[in-house]
């Protein structure tokens, strides 16, 4: 190592090129680093290249040009490229560098030329990314018939760690969420009700909320945040450890081994969760309803069952496995499409989450016009 106060270290993630460049890259460094960098990466197969200026103590248009000269050597050139630093300087002169280095005209800001621009590739990223879902949601469902067709396949020890994790580990915050959820319907229908004389009436309220939606809404937002967010980070870490390449070389389908088990867990952990969700908010209305409303715990089960019904339970409840089984394949899928770097590893778990939350809404509005066509 020759004795500057600039030097650099190269890691190969999968088609990742990280480079992480360390002290002061300036003109005075340049003569001693240039030859280096060129030839070591010159030896090296990548598509992207993430710079990790974490332990860069100075940059200049020299040093930041000799960094840039990574994208175009290799095998493969770079595809793209990306700087992870605190100092927004680092990511312009890098942009300029990496203009020169790749003979481009250096970018102008064109305010409504690049609004639409941003707009298009946002869409193109959707489409893409709702092509990938479906085809991944087809894959699983072959998958899935072929283990159905020879059960032995099944992994039953995954499943019941899994159930284990997603549902039993997750009960307690959700019961305590769904009893001050149903506690606050109930309060807020004592003090409606009241003025009309009409308090009996929030247990219909804190029925109907409960059963139907807020227990189901709430328990699938939490198993997206907790368990989905838990499965692409587990499944995105192992793709980054290239496991998911060496289960490949043993002969084992990754969909057999980590997507089915995961999916199991959630269509049978949903249902469970879901019920006790139920409960749980059924108690926080009957409390406020009886130390508020002066409603006893008789009354208030004889008028849920009166008013509400048990119809009410099983609308709610038949929707918790297409919930459990979305957010699984939703969890997985961004696991399997992460990249070498961190930070891919960090934008598909908080892609995950949103994904999840979002389907879950939306397939539920779909739940609820089919219900209402149905007289249900």
């Amino acid at each position: 190592m020759l004795a500057s106060t600039a030097d650099y270290e190269l890691e190969l993630r999968g088609e990742t090129l990280v480079v992480l460049p360390n002290g002061d890259w300036n003109i005075d460094q340049a003569e001693h680093l240039d030859g280096r960098l060129a030839g070591d990466v010159a030896a090296l197969t990548y598509r992207h290249v993430d710079y990790d200026m974490a332990g860069l103590e100075d940059l200049d248009t020299a040093g930041a040009y000799l960094l840039a000269r990574a994208i175009r050597y290799g095998v493969v050139p770079a595809e793209s490229w990306d700087v992870v630093s605190k100092s927004p300087g680092h990511k312009t002169l890098m942009s300029a560098a990496t203009s020169a280095v790749l003979g481009q005209e250096a970018e102008r800001p064109r305010q409504w030329y690049d609004t639409f621009a941003k707009l298009g590739k946002a869409t193109i990223r959707f489409w893409n990314e709702l092509i990938e879902t479906l085809a991944f949601i087809g894959q699983f469902f072959v998958v899935l018939m072929k283990v159905i067709v020879s059960p032995k396949r099944l992994r039953w020890k995954a499943i019941v760690n899994l159930i284990e994790s997603v549902g039993l580990d997750a009960a307690p915050i959700v019961m305590v969420l769904s009893f001050f959820i149903g506690a606050v319907i109930a309060y807020m229908g004592a003090n409606l009700l009241a003025a009309f004389g009409a308090s009996v009436f929030m247990v219909d309220l804190v029925g109907f909320a409960v059963l139907r939606e807020l227990a189901v809404i709430i328990t699938a937002i939490l198993l997206a945040g907790r368990s989905d967010s838990a499965f692409t980070a587990s499944i995105g870490s192992m793709k980054m450890r290239q496991e998911i390449d060496a289960m490949k070389v043993m002969g084992l389908d990754t969909f057999e081994v980590l997507v089915i088990p995961r999916a199991i867990a959630c269509v049978i952990a949903m249902p469970i969760l879901t019920f006790l969700a139920m409960m749980s908010g059924l108690a926080g209305g009957l409390l406020v309803a009886w130390t508020t409303a002066d409603i006893s715990p008789i009354l208030f089960f004889n008028r849920l069952n009166t008013a509400v019904g048990v119809e009410n339970l099983w609308v709610g409840l038949v929707k918790t496995p297409f919930f459990g089984l979305i957010i699984a394949v939703i969890g997985c899928r961004q696991g399997l499409a992460v990249t070498g770097s961190v930070e891919s590893l960090g934008q598909r778990t908080t892609t995950a989450v949103v994904q999840a939350i979002f389907a879950v809404i939306f397939v539920n509005a779909m739940f609820a016009i089919l219900f209402y066509q149905m007289g249900v």
